[in-house]
């Protein structure tokens, strides 16, 4: 998916919003917009916004001095989806349809996301995981989930891209509904706003259920033009891709292969590209295939 034109403004929102996080130093704050501005007079429109948003995420942390602003947030979140997991495992357990219990707490955690602009961005998620029971779902649907339980099923090499911290441990319920010893689960490299590393996929226990590796880039997203060629074979090889999150789906919406799409539509573009509402749950197979 590319660049939009109402992409710009969405990004130059957040040079604005994003380091008041961190600091209120004007000079600093001030620098950061004109160089985040000065940047996307010089990008790519074909590229994609995660891409573009990769573009300020670095510009802001060389300003701010810190490698990765986010930590204390992700490590938060983090601690408040381990304490609701073992109620939430419940929940799936006892459920006339764990697989899809399990997909859709997994959609609703996708919530946590503080780089979108309708992303949760404070701990209040019980109640989210909760509604997300009777929430409708969009994109495929129930015909989706019940497709990508079959696929699941069938595969002998299943590639899980996780998206944030947080959302990463509800991520477990829907790996241990999976077969296991198949499952490989995909974190960033370095880091991308809240996105998930190694050390959240280990807070999780992931690598209890799942073999854990990096898609070799540190954006929101997972382009296969950027990710090493090792990442890239593994990604042409699974023969099921279960994909995390907008970012994830603005990077691999063109791509072939079989893609099951699961995530909380945070953007209006993404809206109108999936026809869908800002805040819909979406389960969706990739149309290329």
């Amino acid at each position: 998916m590319k660049t939009y034109l109402d992409c710009v403004p969405c990004i130059i929102k957040q040079a604005v919003r994003a380091p008041r996080r961190f600091t209120d130093d004007p000079v600093v704050l001030e620098r950061i917009l004109r160089k985040t501005m000065l940047a996307i007079t010089e990008f790519d429109l074909s590229r994609t916004p995660p891409e573009m948003g990769c573009v300020l995420n670095h510009i802001m942390n060389r300003e701010l001095g810190n490698p990765d602003p986010y930590l204390e947030e992700k490590r938060r979140f983090n601690m408040l989806a381990s304490e609701l997991l073992p109620g939430l495992r419940k929940e799936v357990k006892s459920a006339a349809d764990p697989f899809e219990t399990a997909v859709r707490l997994a959609v609703a955690a996708n919530y946590i996301d503080f780089g979108a602009p309708a992303g949760r961005t404070d701990g209040l998620l019980a109640a989210l995981f909760t509604e997300a029971l009777s929430q409708p779902i969009k994109g495929g649907g129930a015909s989706a989930i019940k497709r990508l339980r079959e696929l699941a099923g069938e595969a002998d090499s299943i590639l899980y891209l996780a998206d944030n911290a947080g959302e990463i441990v509800i991520d477990r319920l829907v790996i241990e509904q999976l077969p296991r010893g198949k499952v490989t689960v995909a974190v960033r490299e370095g880091p991308a706003i809240n996105d998930a590393l190694f050390e959240d996929a280990s807070v999780a226990g992931l690598d209890e259920v799942a073999e854990v590796v990096t898609s070799g880039v540190d954006l929101p997203g997972t382009p296969l033009n950027a990710c090493p060629p090792a990442f890239v074979e593994r990604f042409r090889s699974a023969r099921l891709i279960i994909s995390k999150g907008q970012g994830n789906f603005e990077t691999l919406s063109d791509e072939p292969g079989t893609i099951f799409f699961l995530l909380v539509v945070k953007c209006p573009t993404v809206a109108q590209h999936l026809s869908c509402e800002v805040g819909d749950f979406v389960v969706a197979k990739n149309a290329s295939n």
